[in-house]
């Protein structure tokens, strides 16, 4: 057996998230990310494989630079991505593949995503981004919401902005970095890293610093909102189709026993 690390990009709209659903009756008619890829890549390699992946993105939200891997007995394409891109709807690509160590695991082995969430600031919507971007017609403040981010930043009990529905041992993390600022004129991104986040974390994030920054609350409400550890307290979660996983960094010492296909 052969462990493969990839990097997967793919736009979620059109499936309910990553993790595949068990069959109920409350169960989505859209098809799950990960049975997709599965599908694919067992076809390929005419045996059943199981893909892991470094997060579960909810349904609609996209994914830049998602990382998964899986195990294969068979040998590999000469240009594996190349050979599994006719398996897959356009809408997932699988843009890297190495070689990795049996110690690597996609999910386990992470040490820091990044997440974007990009808003389309305009007084009229856009075509060209409706299924990438939350439309706010009224002027942000950039200066206003990063004072809101810098607050963020830290080890922080996050309970504030979880949703229910997962069960983690604790709701500690801590955030490298957040920060919102001018992409390009009309559309507005804020970008966070973190050792890990809690489900839908980064949508109540952005939610709530919108929340707080259009009805004009000083910032240390913020900080009030943190220190509450209480979902009730903190803002609406932003909707789905602004927020894409960009990046997720592992240990350079599993890095460096990676190999390109």
């Amino acid at each position: 057996m052969q462990k493969v690390k990839f990097i997967v990009s793919y736009d979620g709209t059109d499936y309910c998230g990553w993790q595949k659903q068990k069959e109920h009756k409350h169960a989505s008619e859209k098809p799950s990310l990960q049975e997709t890829v599965e599908t694919a890549l067992s076809k390929l390699f005419n045996e059943p494989i199981g893909v892991n992946a470094s997060g579960r993105t909810d349904a609609g939200v996209h994914a830049y630079g998602q990382v998964g891997d899986f195990e294969t007995s068979r040998k590999m394409p000469r240009d594996f991505c190349w050979a599994v891109r006719s398996l897959l709807p356009h809408s997932i690509v699988i843009k890297k593949a190495y070689t990795a160590p049996e110690e690597f695991h996609s999910t386990l082995s992470a040490e820091k995503k990044t997440y974007r969430y990009w808003i389309w600031n305009s007084p009229r919507p856009t075509a060209l981004l409706h299924r990438y971007s939350y439309w706010i017609r009224s002027p942000l403040d950039l200066a206003q919401l990063n004072s809101f981010a810098e607050r963020l930043i830290g080890e922080k009990d996050f309970k504030s902005f979880q949703s229910s529905g997962t069960v983690v041992p604790h709701t500690v993390r801590k955030i490298h970095s957040a920060r919102w600022w001018q992409r390009k004129p009309g559309l507005i991104e804020f970008e966070v890293t973190g050792n890990g986040f809690l489900k839908q974390m980064v949508r109540n994030l952005v939610g709530t610093q919108l929340d707080l920054a259009m009805k004009s609350q000083p910032i240390e409400t913020i900080d009030e909102i943190i220190n509450a550890q209480d979902r009730r307290e903190a803002g609406p979660a932003a909707p789905p189709q602004g927020l894409f996983l960009w990046k997720v960094n592992y240990p350079s010492s599993l890095d460096k026993k990676c190999r390109r296909i």
